[in-house]
């Protein structure tokens, strides 16, 4: 699974004799879309896929990004004020994997795919819809931070193919495992 694993884990509380909880079961139904976050501290910049993401408010707007603590981005991200997120679509897969099977602890991602500094210097990943968000707030929600992003009105939303949803990139093994 991708750095933010894009489907459930299973519950290890169990309250149905171990075939999963209720919970498992109806959020493994889900097939929501996946994105690409990428991000910039002062030193250096990374990216990764994101499985957890909504927007949350519609006045003012905002949108939730989880990142996994156990990735490269989560350091990262730390020190970064803004967050560039990208919307993957059919044909996007290769790069979709390279974010989410790669880890940035090991590889410069960005070597590997074509990019331009965006809003901060974050870089904004060629070819793909994208939108840029000011860090808000940051909460720890378990083996990932949550992230509300603040809109910052730059961005490009041209392309009309289906995104990637979960389901198409199950197959994927993580750069770094779920949780910390």
């Amino acid at each position: 699974m991708p750095d933010a694993t894009p489907g459930p884990s299973p519950s290890p509380n169990r309250s149905d004799g171990g075939s999963g909880s209720a919970f498992d079961r109806l959020v493994g139904q889900l097939d929501g879309p996946v994105f690409l976050a990428t991000t910039a501290d002062a030193s250096e910049r990374s990216g990764c896929l994101i499985g957890f993401a909504t927007q949350c408010s519609i006045d003012p707007p905002r949108f939730l990004v989880c990142v996994s603590t156990a990735n490269h981005t989560s350091g990262v991200v730390r020190g970064a004020s803004t967050v560039v997120v990208h919307v993957p679509r059919v044909g996007d897969l290769a790069l979709a994997s390279l974010f989410a099977e790669q880890t940035g602890d090991e590889v410069d991602k960005f070597a590997r795919c074509g990019w331009t500094p965006g809003p901060d210097g974050v870089p904004v990943l060629d070819g793909l819809d994208w939108f840029a968000g000011r860090i808000v707030s940051r909460t720890d929600a378990g083996d990932h931070e949550a992230l509300v992003l603040a809109p910052t009105g730059d961005g490009e939303a041209t392309r009309s193919r289906r995104v990637l949803t979960a389901r198409d990139v199950r197959h994927f093994h993580a750069g770094h495992p779920a949780g910390s």
